[in-house]
């Protein structure tokens, strides 16, 4: 059928490009003769053409046709990989809202840590400093205390000095004297 329909098409292409071959022109007689070894020739023409063509013609078309099978093979995986890529997206757009919140709870969570770390520290601090003023308080208490003692030891002596000098002899005082410096140093 296949061919039928080309071999008419063919004819039809022949009559369309050659209409003085088969009709008489300006009162003459139509030469059919002449327009069957035209046809003939034709025929032959394409039948020569079709047989040295033909494997030419089938590879580039069916070479087209695997190109284009291909190419919308790989349209079609890019198209997957598009929507893939989509839903992921859309996904990732869905859950910015709850990576949102738990970005604000860690973010708070943090917070709350370093607030109980510098609550801590000070405290520790505050406790450094009370344990230091009361030593510092403690040691100026001791220095002051020192301090009067010597003062009062001082003025005891010099008022025991007063009310014995009137009363000890230069013996007396030479005994005391050699008294003192003997527990101070023994010899």
């Amino acid at each position: 059928m296949g061919k039928l329909t080309a071999f008419i098409l063919i004819g039809l292409i022949v009559l369309d490009f050659c209409p003085e071959a088969a009709f008489a022109s300006e009162g003459h007689e139509p030469r059919w003769g002449d327009f069957a070894w035209r046809v003939a020739n034709l025929i032959l023409f394409c039948g020569i053409l079709w047989y040295f063509i033909r494997n030419i013609w089938k590879n580039f078309f069916r070479n087209r046709k695997a190109t284009i099978e291909n190419t919308l093979a790989e349209l079609e995986n890019r198209r997957a990989d598009a929507r893939a890529k989509w839903k992921e997206i859309e996904e990732r757009i869905a859950n910015l809202e709850a990576e949102r919140q738990a970005i604000l709870d860690e973010s708070r969570a943090q917070a709350e840590r370093l607030k109980k770390g510098i609550v801590e520290d000070a405290r520790r601090q505050a406790g450094q400093i009370v344990d230091q003023a009361r030593k510092t308080a403690e040691n100026e208490g001791r220095a002051m205390l020192d301090k009067v003692r010597s003062t009062m030891a001082d003025e005891i002596v010099d008022a025991a000095g007063k009310a014995l000098a009137g009363k000890l002899t230069a013996e007396d005082h030479d005994k005391l004297i050699n008294d003192a410096l003997n527990r101070v140093s023994p010899q």
